[in-house]
C-alpha cells in the first residue's frame, strides 16, 4: 500500500486467488501449482515486477481439484452442515515460502483484494489447508498466529511442527517426520546399508529430516558417507557438484529429503551426467511425484524405495476430474481458455492419475476435518464439547479460534479410516512402502511392497515384502566389506565407525557373528579353532604311550631285563673268583636297586593321578640312593682293602657285611627321611598347567616343594660325588682288576648326567620335563650297569681263563 496527498491506500499489487467459490464459511487453499520460479530484479530502481511461476505440476492441480470436490461434497451433504454452506479461495505458492507469504497475506484480504483495498475488517476465512513443502507452510503459520486461525497440512511433515509454542494452530493429515526418518533408519539397518548419502533440500523439512535420520542412526551400523544440499533456488554448478560427491563416493545408496520441485531439475542434470547405480531411498515428498513416471527416468530411477502417505480412496475424484469446465469457472486464473473436453497433454497425464490417491487423500481429509468440526461447533450445546464453561458459537459468529479447539477433539471415519489429531496437531503414522519398478509400457510405476505403521511396538512397525522388490543394482552400500567370523572390526582413526579393518582375533579368542566389536575369550579349558570361530576342548598332553613314551618303556624294560640277565650270571658264577673278590653281597644289592631304577621310570610315563604323582619322585630317589649308597660301601671296602698296609691292622673288621649293609641302610635312611617330610609337609599333586602353552593342557606332576626336589636330587648329588673322590684316590691300587678305575667312571658318567639334567629339566614344557627325567634316570642306571658289570661280564662269560684269583691279583706267573 502507498499513501498519496489525498491520504487514499492504493494497492500496488494483486494476488487474485486460483479458484473462487462462494459459501456461508470460507476456507483457503494453498497448493504449489507450479515448482518452479524466476526471481524479479530486484535493484530498487523501478517497480519490480511480480515472481514468475514456471513448471505447472499437474499433480498438485489434482490436489486443488480434489479440494474443490470435497466442498462440493460437503454442501451436497445433507447431514454435514446442513443448511450451511463452505466456500473457498485456491491460491499458488510455486513451492516457494515467499510466494506462499504473498499468498497467506492475499487469503485474509476478503474473498478479492480489489474489494478491499484498505485492507479494513476481519477476513471470514476460517481456516487454511496447506501447504504443501514445510518451509512454505511455517511462513503461512507464523502469518496466521495473530489472527488464530487453524491450518491443516496435507504434505508438511517437519518434526518442527510438533512444537504447539510456535505452532499453536498448526494441524496436519501427513505424519510427522520422525516417524518417517525412524521407518528410513529401519529401512537401512534392514537392507544392511551401513555407508549412506544424504542430500537435502534448502529448507526447514530437509533440515529437520536430516537431523532426526541423524539422531535415529546413533547406535547403529549406519554411517553418513556426506551430507549435500540442493540450493533453494536451484544452481547447476552446485548441483554437478553434488553428482560428483555422489559419483566418486563408495556409497551406493542415497537418501533424499526433498521437494519434487527441487528434484525435477536436479534429476534432469543427473540423468545428462549419465549416473547410474546408484539406489535412490526417497522421502513421502516425491516418491509419488508422477512427473518422474517417463520411461526416460527409468535407467536411472528404476528401483527406488521410499515412505509414501498412506493410499486412499476418493469414489468420485476420477470423474470429477474428467469433467472439469473452464467454462464454469469464469473468474478462475488457472485453467487454459478451453471448453474442457479436450484431451490432457502428455506430460500433464498425471493430472488424471487416480489409481492411488495419497496426497489428495490428505486434501480430501484435511477438508472434511473442517467441515466436522465446524459441524461440531455449530451443533454444540452449551455445557458440553471444549467450551463446557462458555456459550456456543453463533452461525453468525463462528471465529477461527473456535474452530481450532474443535479441531483438536474431532474424530471421525472417512472411507474405512479414522481421522483425528493428538495434542500436538499429528495425526496416525502410517506409511506405504513404495519400490519404482518398471510398467508393461517401460514408464515407472508405484508398486506398494510393505507398510509402516508408527502405533505397533518398537521392532514390528516395518512389513515388507522383499520378493516383490526390484533393485537399482548391487545392493553393496559399505565403506568396508563386513568383517567374517573369526575376526573383528578395528575403525581407523580419523574415519566413520563405519570405515573399518578386519583384523584376525588373537589366539585364544573368538567371533562367532559378522562385524564383531571385540574377540571373546574363551573359557580356561578351551581354546579357538583354526579360524577363529569357535572354542574347542584344549588338546590335553601328557608323557602318554606313544612313540616317545613306548619308547622310554621298552628302554625301561630292556634295561631292566639285562640287570636281571647280569643278576643271573652273578648269581650263576658266585663262587668264582671274580665274583668273590667284587664283594658278590654288594654287587647283588647294586643289580637289585639298579632293577628297581630301571623300572621307576615308568612311573613317569601316562596320565599323571594323586598316587603317581606322590610315587615318581619318591621311588627314585629312594631307590637311587639305594644305589648309590652300595656303591659307596662297596668304594669305601675296596679302599679300605689295599690301603691297609701297616701290621696289625684290620681296617676291615670295621667293614664287615653287617657294617657294609648299616652304611647302605643308614645313607638310604636319610633320603626316606627327606622324602618323608616332602610327602607330609608338601606332597607333589597332579596339576594342569595353561601358562605354558595356553592352547593346550599339560597334565603334569607339581613337585608341591621345591626346596625338597633339589634336597633330594641333592643328597644323591653329595652320594655319587663323595662316591667319586673316594674311587678316584683309589684308582692306582694294585691288581689287573681294579674296580676302583670301573666306580670312578660310573660315577663320573653318573655325574654327567645329573648335570645335563637340571638345566634341561628346567628349560623342558610340561611333559617334555617327564621325558627328560625319565631319559636321566634310564642313562644314568644303563652308566652304572655297563661301567660296573660290563667287565666282569666279559670276563665270566668270554675270557673264563681269566676269572682266577691270581690273575686278578696280578700276581699270575710269567
Amino acid at each position: 500500500m502507498s499513501t498519496s496527498a489525498g491520504k487514499v491506500c492504493i494497492l500496488q499489487n494483486s494476488f487474485e486467488p486460483g479458484f473462487i467459490a462462494e459459501g456461508d464459511y470460507i476456507i483457503a487453499g494453498i497448493f504449489p501449482l507450479h515448482y518452479n520460479q524466476e526471481m524479479p530484479d530486484l535493484n530498487c530502481t523501478y517497480k519490480p515486477p511480480p515472481v514468475k511461476c514456471n513448471g505447472f505440476d499437474p499433480r498438485a492441480f489434482r490436489w486443488a481439484q480434489t479440494m474443490r470436490l470435497a466442498v462440493e461434497e460437503v454442501n451436497q451433504n445433507l447431514e454435514l452442515l446442513p443448511n450451511y454452506t463452505l466456500g473457498y479461495k485456491i491460491f499458488d505458492s510455486c513451492a516457494y515460502p515467499l510466494t506462499g507469504q504473498r499468498a497467506a497475506m492475499a487469503v485474509l484480504n476478503g474473498m478479492s483484494e480489489d474489494d478491499s483495498p484498505m485492507c479494513s475488517g476481519a477476513s471470514p476465512l476460517l481456516a487454511v489447508i496447506g501447504e504443501s513443502g514445510s518451509a512454505q507452510s511455517i511462513v503461512v503459520s507464523r502469518i496466521l498466529q495473530p489472527f488464530q486461525i487453524p491450518m491443516i497440512s496435507y504434505f508438511s511433515s517437519c518434526a518442527c511442527f510438533t512444537d504447539r509454542t510456535k505452532y499453536p494452530t498448526f494441524f496436519r493429515v501427513i505424519p510427522n517426520d520422525d516417524y518417517q526418518v525412524k521407518a528410513i533408519a529401519q529401512l537401512l539397518v534392514r537392507f544392511n546399508w551401513t555407508w549412506v548419502g544424504v542430500v537435502r533440500g534448502d529448507h526447514e523439512y530437509g533440515r529437520f529430516a536430516v537431523q532426526g535420520l541423524m539422531r535415529e542412526l546413533q547406535g547403529t551400523s549406519v554411517c553418513v558417507a556426506y551430507q549435500e544440499m540442493i540450493p533453494l533456488l536451484y544452481n547447476q554448478q552446485r548441483a554437478l557438484e553434488i553428482m560428483q560427491v555422489m559419483r566418486s563416493s563408495l556409497a551406493r545408496v542415497v537418501v533424499v529429503f526433498s521437494a519434487e520441485g527441487e528434484m525435477t531439475p536436479f534429476l534432469r542434470d543427473y540423468m545428462k551426467q549419465n549416473i547410474t547405480g546408484i539406489q535412490w531411498v526417497a522421502s513421502e515428498a516425491w516418491v509419488t511425484a508422477s512427473v518422474f513416471t517417463g520411461k526416460e527416468y527409468y535407467p536411472y530411477l528404476g528401483g527406488t524405495v521410499g515412505f509414501g502417505i498412506r493410499k486412499g480412496y476418493i469414489s468420485r475424484l476420477s470423474n470429477y476430474l474428467e469433467t472439469v469446465n473452464p467454462q464454469r469457472y469464469p473468474n478462475n486464473m488457472l485453467l487454459p481458455p478451453c471448453s474442457g473436453q479436450e484431451s490432457p497433454l502428455k506430460q500433464h497425464s498425471a493430472y488424471l492419475n487416480t489409481s492411488s490417491p495419497r496426497v489428495a487423500y490428505n486434501v480430501y481429509k484435511a477438508v472434511y476435518a473442517i467441515a466436522h468440526s465446524l459441524h461440531n461447533l455449530l451443533m454444540c450445546q452449551p455445557g458440553s464439547g471444549p467450551f463446557k464453561n462458555q456459550s456456543c458459537a453463533q452461525s453468525d459468529n463462528v471465529l477461527p479460534w473456535q474452530l481450532q479447539y474443535y479441531l483438536q477433539e474431532v474424530k471421525f471415519i472417512i472411507a474405512g479410516e479414522e481421522v483425528n489429531f493428538d495434542l500436538k496437531g499429528d495425526s496416525i503414522p502410517y506409511y506405504d512402502i513404495i519400490n519404482w519398478q518398471r510398467g508393461t509400457s517401460g514408464n515407472i510405476e508405484f508398486v506398494n511392497v510393505g507398510l509402516f505403521d508408527g502405533t505397533k511396538p518398537a521392532g514390528e512397525e516395518l512389513v515388507i515384502q522383499e520378493d516383490m522388490m526390484m533393485w537399482a543394482g548391487d545392493q553393496m552400500s559399505v565403506c568396508s566389506a563386513s568383517c567374517l567370523p573369526g575376526s573383528r572390526k578395528a575403525v581407523r582413526r580419523g574415519e566413520p565407525v563405519c570405515c573399518f579393518d578386519c583384523v584376525p582375533c588373537d589366539n585364544g579368542k573368538i567371533s562367532n557373528q559378522t562385524n564383531a566389536i571385540e574377540c571373546t575369550f574363551c573359557p580356561e579349558d578351551f581354546w579357538s579353532n583354526k579360524d577363529r570361530t569357535a572354542c574347542i576342548a584344549k588338546k590335553v598332553e601328557f608323557l602318554a604311550y606313544d612313540s616317545l613314551g613306548i619308547a622310554l618303556t621298552v628302554t625301561s624294560v630292556v634295561g631292566a631285563c639285562l640287570t636281571i640277565v647280569v643278576l643271573a650270571v652273578f648269581f650263576y658264577h658266585r663262587n668264582t673268583a671274580i665274583v668273590r673278590i667284587n664283594n658278590s653281597g654288594l654287587s647283588f644289592f647294586i643289580l637289585f636297586a639298579l632293577t628297581l631304577c630301571f623300572l621307576c621310570s615308568l612311573v613317569f610315563i601316562g596320565e599323571p593321578t594323586f598316587w603317581s604323582c606322590m610315587l615318581r619322585h619318591t621311588v627314585f630317589s629312594i631307590t637311587f640312593s639305594l644305589c648309590i649308597s652300595c656303591i659307596l660301601g662297596k668304594t669305601l671296602v675296596v679302599l679300605a682293602a689295599f690301603t691297609a698296609t701297616r701290621p696289625g691292622e684290620n681296617i676291615m673288621k670295621w667293614l664287615g657285611p653287617k657294617q657294609q649293609r648299616a652304611i647302605i641302610f643308614s645313607c638310604t635312611l636319610v633320603q626316606v627321611v627327606i622324602c618323608g617330610t616332602w610327602l607330609i609337609d608338601a606332597h607333589p599333586y597332579p596339576s594342569r598347567n595353561t601358562k605354558y602353552e595356553r592352547s593346550k593342557i599339560i597334565l603334569e606332576c607339581s613337585v608341591g616343594s621345591s626346596l625338597a626336589f633339589w634336597c633330594v636330587l641333592g643328597y644323591i648329588g653329595l652320594q655319587a660325588c663323595l662316591c667319586f673322590v673316594l674311587a678316584f684316590l683309589a684308582r692306582k691300587l694294585p691288581g689287573n682288576f681294579n674296580e676302583a678305575k670301573f666306580i670312578t667312571f660310573s660315577m663320573l658318567i653318573f655325574c654327567a648326567v645329573w648335570l645335563a639334567f637340571i638345566p634341561a629339566y628346567i628349560s623342558s614344557p610340561g611333559n617334555y620335563a617327564d621325558a627328560v627325567e625319565s631319559f636321566a634316570i634310564l642313562a644314568s642306571s644303563f652308566g652304572l650297569l655297563f661301567c660296573l658289570f660290563a667287565p666282569k661280564c666279559y670276563i665270566i662269560l668270554l675270557k673264563p681263563e681269566k676269572n682266577t684269583k691270581q690273575h686278578l691279583m696280578g700276581k699270575e706267573k710269567k
